[in-house]
C-alpha cells in the first residue's frame, strides 16, 4: 500500500525528519485519519508532504512499525505508526502541479485536502516519484 502524511514544516518538516532518521507520526486527531494509520502496515511506502508554506511532496518514508497507541494522546483509541525516512526528491512536487496532473486528479489530497493522512494508489505514488526527478 501506498500513502500521503501530511505536516506543516514549522511544526515537523522534512528536514527535521531527515535528521530524525526514524519518527512516530503521532498527535493525529482525526478519526479519517486514524482509519488510515490503522490500515499502515510495515514496508508500506509514504509521501512526506508539506502543508501551508511550500505545499507539495517533498520526500518518501517507510512504514517500520504499524498502529501502537498514541504516546501523546489522552483519551484512548488514538494511535501512531513508525516511519523511517528515505530519500529527498529531486525536485518538491508542489500542489499546484499535482492538480494541474491528469492522472492525480483523483487523489484524497485535492478531494479531502484537510486529511492528515491518506491512501494513495500506486499510479498516483509513482506519478508523483517521476515527477519529483525519480
Amino acid at each position: 500500500m501506498y500513502w500521503l502524511v501530511k505536516s506543516d514544516p514549522e511544526t515537523y518538516g522534512w528536514e527535521q525528519f531527515q535528521k530524525d532518521k526514524i519518527t512516530s507520526w503521532d498527535g493525529v486527531r482525526n478519526y479519517a485519519a486514524r482509519i488510515h494509520l490503522r490500515a499502515m502496515k510495515t514496508g508500506d511506502d509514504v509521501l512526506f508532504y508539506h502543508s501551508n508554506t511550500d505545499a507539495g511532496v517533498v520526500g518518501t518514508a517507510k512504514v517500520t512499525k504499524e498502529s501502537y497507541p498514541d504516546p501523546t494522546a489522552k483519551e484512548e483509541g488514538w494511535v501512531s505508526v513508525e516511519l523511517k525516512c528515505l530519500q529527498s526528491l529531486k525536485s518538491p512536487v508542489t500542489l499546484k502541479a499535482i492538480k494541474a496532473e491528469k492522472k492525480l486528479q483523483n487523489m484524497v489530497l485535492i478531494k479531502i485536502s484537510r486529511l492528515s493522512v491518506s491512501p494513495v494508489t500506486q499510479e498516483e505514488y509513482d506519478t508523483i516519484i517521476k515527477m519529483g526527478g525519480h
